[in-house]
């Protein structure tokens, strides 16, 4: 019987033991994780867990029982540090050589670190795992102050949870705006109004030059001339994929792991998921390196399909989310992609969607507070619509595609 190795204990990884065995793999699976956990949902961190409305049980993205069940070796705690693609074998931290017979890279990325002076102070955070977010709350009480550098999503979602638990949050952005990289001007200004209304402090056209300190701790952060008083710093600039194991073995690497349709990767026996990999979309035309969950999940199924002999395709438009106070922003394609908006809905009650075309066909959509909107442009992307029926909220989604 052949045996499967994953590296990496994210959603991908998760997904990929579930799928091999739902595939019928009768094989060893191995999944080792360099954190003390077993896989796990990301998406809770900057959020439920972060609030305490969630449990770490539910973070988990199945219970340990899942994996004794299914005689799943799961290794947490233990770093892979080589691929021998050769000698078909994996080494750990510990000195273990471990053979495979098909090889998953699920390793995922990490946070892009910020090096300037005084970035080695206590208080100074970075958001990507649990133990990260262990050691934010425990700092994290009312009345206390937050920076936080960088306006994404995460650092939006993590200034909702601050704000409303009665801390003075200040979120610093260097670009003109919130959102800048990955959103239109209009959704950036919707949702810096919705923060600044909530009592959250944006400053744009902001960067950071240093932090200051006081007994080994962050006491402010430093913007050119300007100075905010902190005794917690969240830094959220960007992740990097990690490739480093992938390039010293020797695979083609370009933005992360380039694979093909089939999730494989310049090895036929090894294939990279999620975060790291660089894969094409025919959909789309173009190749994608995604950081989004859905991503992560659907290619942990393809791949795990033609490990165990079939011939799937991954081709998905790609969807993603976000949760900022009781708002949930549902997002499908890319907005950049559109050459034409169209609003459906009533952005004054914080329920409305963005239709975004090209050439009179739909290619994506902003859905806030409107899941109908976001299942239907699921089923519309690249089919054509009336712009005009579209932004009528008593036309029927259905009925224009027809």
């Amino acid at each position: 019987m052949s045996t499967v190795v994953i590296i990496g204990a994210g959603h991908g990884a998760g997904q990929a033991a579930a799928s091999l065995r739902q595939e019928g793999h009768e094989g060893p699976i191995i999944i080792f994780g360099d954190e003390a956990h077993i896989p796990y949902q990301r998406p809770p961190l900057s959020k439920q867990y972060l609030s305490g409305e969630q449990p770490i049980e539910r973070v988990y993205l199945r219970p340990q029982k899942f994996y004794d069940d299914k005689d799943v070796d799961v290794r947490t705690g233990v770093r892979v540090t080589a691929i021998d693609p050769e000698g078909r074998t994996v080494t750990t931290d510990g000195g273990e050589t471990v053979a495979w017979d098909h090889l998953i890279i699920a390793t995922g990325s990490r946070a892009r670190i910020l090096n300037i002076e005084g970035s080695d102070l206590g208080g100074i955070h970075y958001l990507r795992t649990i133990g990260d977010v262990d050691a934010i709350r425990e700092e994290m009480g009312e009345g206390k102050k937050l920076v936080i550098v960088g306006g994404g999503y995460i650092g939006l979602e993590v200034a909702s949870v601050a704000v409303e638990s009665g801390m003075e949050v200040h979120v610093i952005e260097m670009e003109d705006r919130i959102l800048q990289r990955v959103t239109t001007p209009e959704m950036s200004a919707y949702y810096h109004n919705l923060h600044t209304s909530r009592g959250v402090n944006i400053h744009t056209n902001t960067g950071v030059s240093g932090f200051e300190g006081a007994d080994g701790r962050v006491t402010a952060v430093k913007a050119g001339e300007q100075r905010f008083a902190a005794d917690v710093v969240i830094v959220g600039i960007g992740i990097i994929p990690n490739i480093e194991l992938a390039q010293d073995a020797g695979l083609t690497c370009d933005n992360g792991i380039v694979v093909d349709d089939h999730c494989r990767t310049s090895n036929p026996d090894i294939y990279a998921i999620g975060d790291c990999s660089n894969h094409p979309n025919p959909l789309l035309g173009r190749r994608l390196r995604l950081e989004s969950v859905p991503n992560a999940m659907e290619q942990a199924r393809v791949a795990c399909a033609n490990i165990c002999g079939g011939d799937k395709v991954y081709a998905s438009i790609p969807w993603f989310w976000s949760d900022q106070y009781e708002l949930k922003l549902q997002m499908v394609g890319f907005s950049a992609d559109g050459d034409q908006q169209v609003l459906r809905g009533d952005q004054a009650a914080n329920q409305f969607a963005v239709f975004y075309l090209k050439d009179g066909n739909v290619v994506a959509a902003d859905a806030v507070n409107s899941p109908k909107e976001f299942m239907m442009c699921k089923q519309m992307i690249g089919k054509p619509v009336d712009a005009q029926k579209l932004a009528d909220p008593d036309q029927d989604l259905k009925a224009l595609m027809q």
